[in-house]
């Protein structure tokens, strides 16, 4: 009753010339449709049969649409016609026809979470493809998902050899982006480029990233971090991915992000729909930390396990750097025993607890406890550890496999492998085939019956070996380049039943640090480990990059004795520069003497006392360690009316290469999003200051040595 009540409404609309509009899409003469965020505007139209852009920026306040000038483009550019963009959708039919085109034939306005869902049908005139374009409007956010949807409606196979995400045309001009590169131990470094005439490109072969797809574009010149514009996005996938962006003749610019269809191609059957990832995207007039704020929100409310997403994340202590494979019961207990004095509430056993893992080089597929550490299980010594009061969490590295392990000697045909090629091996490790069902299975079974079988609350997930040999003999010819994409759709599958079954588990996600981090596998990880490197110095670079694009309460940090640096860190330092996020101890704390024992305790509770506002707060990044030799992060717990905010400071080297002193620095640091008519008190000390006074004068900067930190607090009070 209420469809065919709404189906009304549109023609009573459409035969008077009124404008639809829903709380998020208005549509004008049933031909244009202007999606609005709070502050952004993105506009597509029907001319001629075709789907058009013609405008993606600050948002319009004019009604009169039609006759406000835009520059229009094709919203689902296709291999077909004249090659004058770059397409997002390739897809050869049976009888050879490289050539796609597209003519619309619907719209319809459906609801998702709460928030207006736009999908745009397309058909190709002759043969049977349909396309659908999917928007869904998240108005707070500033943020809009699109993704496509292809169903092959005839007889014959489709063979798709390119299917994006998504096409975003920014308005005339010269720009900049910033994306996240970087390698082991060097995970989430920002870069900027200019967009010269050609096509800047930035991807994942390998399933692994380091970075993120992540993007930033800005005009050329445009450089503060909280001001100007800003055109952002990142795509929703965990396997190889591809973002372009292409400057052309005219000075527009292109951005196509989607699954990367390198060596891969996908058959679309009868009756069958292939779905793209999401692309997130959005735009703002205040810069870049502003577009870091918009991606904490979106992240917490939408995208990670809602059961936990505002849940204070706990302080965690993982065994690895204190024993590595060498693990017995007795001495884990022992580590618990220091850990519970500290303060710790998750202890986690790395590497080394199953069967046959003496070392790297077996044991990974055999998801056994090994009798010879455990003789009784590992159940005694959980039960020990929670009555010390503490949860229990467990490492495993699902995905991979020894040649030396019951698993591959019964099934050495379930690597990714080719035939009459060498099996590549990385960490001594060959990777399954998760594309398999049966591979798939059997990981389901052996981590349900290890998740159901033990108290465990806390699964470290990783996978360390880069993607090589991705072959797959065992399946019909026509579908083994599509190995990579079943790969990650069966991974998604296993880790969403596991979730779904354990709904009370912490999961982590980890790939030889940062290998693995996006907003795809953040539907089912709460939290991120952020690198292999836990240098302080280095540190401080990795995190200020990650949090470009994930909030704290994703990224996890752990004190540890790394020094690459020769700078000899203190412990003080160590702990701020890891409390800045999700704060883990990685020392060999039986080593702790009596005083670093109590300075462990005081850091710790001070964290506790703070990590409410920096797991949920609003972050503003005020000084950038790439640009200064200051890092100065401020958590604000509210975005208006601040109550709390707690400010990071970090002094990296007085002098950059020898004698070159840094830039003059301004000794007052300007606070942001503060209330101005409030007073604020200092480190519960008897200053009071205004609020307006803190952002507009500052507070004096703190620290003048080298490799030293400070965490101030400032908390409002009434008056």
């Amino acid at each position: 009753m209420r469809s065919k009540l709404f189906r009304n409404v549109i023609i009573l609309c459409l035969l008077f010339n009124v404008s639809l509009s829903f709380s998020q899409i208005k549509i004008i003469n049933d031909s244009i449709f202007k999606l609005d965020t709070d502050n952004i505007t993105y506009i597509i139209r029907i001319q001629d049969g075709r789907l058009q852009t013609g405008y993606y920026g600050s948002k319009i306040k004019s009604h009169d649409l039609p006759h406000i000038y835009f520059e229009w483009r094709d919203e689902i550019p296709v291999r077909g016609r004249f090659p004058n963009k770059s397409p997002i959708l390739e897809v050869v039919f049976s009888d050879g026809t490289r050539d796609l085109d597209l003519e619309y034939v619907s719209y319809k306005i459906t609801s998702y979470d709460g928030f207006d869902v736009l999908t745009i049908t397309n058909k190709d005139k002759y043969y049977g493809l349909l396309v659908n374009i999917i928007y869904r409007i998240l108005p707070e956010y500033d943020i809009i998902e699109k993704h496509l949807e292809l169903k092959n409606t005839g007889k014959e196979l489709i063979k798709i050899e390119n299917a994006m995400s998504a096409s975003l045309w920014l308005p005339q001009g010269a720009y900049e982006v910033t994306h996240m590169q970087g390698i082991h131990w060097h995970d989430f470094q920002p870069e900027t480029t200019l967009l010269t005439q050609g096509v800047k490109s930035f991807m994942s072969r390998d399933f692994k990233t380091y970075g993120s797809s992540y993007f930033a574009v800005r005009p050329q010149g445009e450089i503060c971090e909280d001001k100007g514009d800003v055109w952002y996005g990142q795509l929703h996938y965990s396997g190889n991915w591809k973002t372009d962006l292409e400057s052309t003749y005219d000075d527009r610019v292109q951005i196509t992000s989607g699954i990367n269809f390198w060596d891969t191609e996908w058959n679309l059957r009868n009756n069958e729909t292939f779905k793209t990832p999401v692309l997130s995207f959005g735009y703002t007039q205040n810069g870049s930390d502003e577009v870091a704020r918009r991606y904490s929100n979106y992240t917490r409310d939408l995208i990670i396990p809602q059961q936990r997403s505002k849940v204070e994340r706990p302080v965690i202590y993982n065994s690895w750097y204190a024993t590595e494979f060498n693990i017995n019961e007795t001495q884990q207990l022992e580590l618990a025993k220091v850990a519970k004095k500290i303060g710790v509430e998750m202890f986690v056993i790395d590497d080394g607890w199953f069967k046959g893992r003496v070392n790297d080089k077996a044991g990974l597929g055999d998801w056994t406890v090994d009798i010879y550490k455990f003789p009784n299980g590992l159940t005694p010594l959980i039960k020990k550890i929670n009555d010390l009061g503490l949860d229990f969490g467990i490492w495993v590295e699902p995905e991979m496999v020894n040649r030396d392990s019951d698993l591959y000697r019964k099934h050495p045909d379930w690597v990714l492998y080719f035939e009459n090629r060498s099996r590549t091996e990385g960490r001594n490790q060959l990777m399954l085939n998760l594309a398999r069902e049966d591979v798939c299975d059997y990981l389901y079974s052996e981590l349900y019956n290890l998740l159901k079988n033990h108290n465990i609350k806390y699964l470290k997930w990783d996978m360390n070996k880069s993607l090589s040999e991705p072959g797959w003999p065992g399946a019909n010819v026509e579908e083994q380049r599509e190995v990579r994409i079943r790969y990650i759709d069966n991974l998604y599958k296993l880790i969403g039943r596991l979730t779904s079954d354990f709904h009370d588990v912490w999961f982590e996600t980890c790939s030889s640090g940062g290998g693995r981090v996006d907003l795809g596998i953040f539907k089912w990880a709460d939290f991120a480990w952020v690198s292999d490197n836990i240098d302080p110095v280095d540190r401080i670079f990795i995190q200020y990059g990650y949090l470009n694009a994930f909030p704290a309460n994703t990224m996890i940090s752990w004190t540890g004795y790394y020094d690459n640096h020769g700078v000899k860190p203190s412990m003080d330092f160590r702990f701020d520069v890891a409390m800045s996020g999700v704060l883990g101890i990685g020392n060999d704390i039986t080593k702790w003497d009596a005083n670093e024992i109590e300075l462990a305790k005081t850091k710790i509770a001070e964290y506790k006392k703070i990590r409410k506002t920096i797991h949920n707060g609003y972050l503003y990044r005020i000084s950038s360690p790439f640009k200064s030799n200051r890092s100065i992060l401020q958590y604000n717990d509210k975005l208006e009316n601040t109550d709390r905010a707690v400010i990071f400071f970090y002094q990296l080297d007085n002098q950059l290469k020898g004698s070159t002193a840094y830039p003059y620095q301004n000794k007052y640091i300007k606070l942001k999003g503060l209330q101005e008519d409030a007073l604020y008190r200092i480190d519960n000390g008897s200053q009071l200051i205004m609020g307006a006074d803190l952002m507009n004068i500052g507070i004096l900067y703190p620290l003048t040595k080298s490799y030293t930190s400070k965490i101030i607090i400032l908390e409002k009070i009434s008056y």
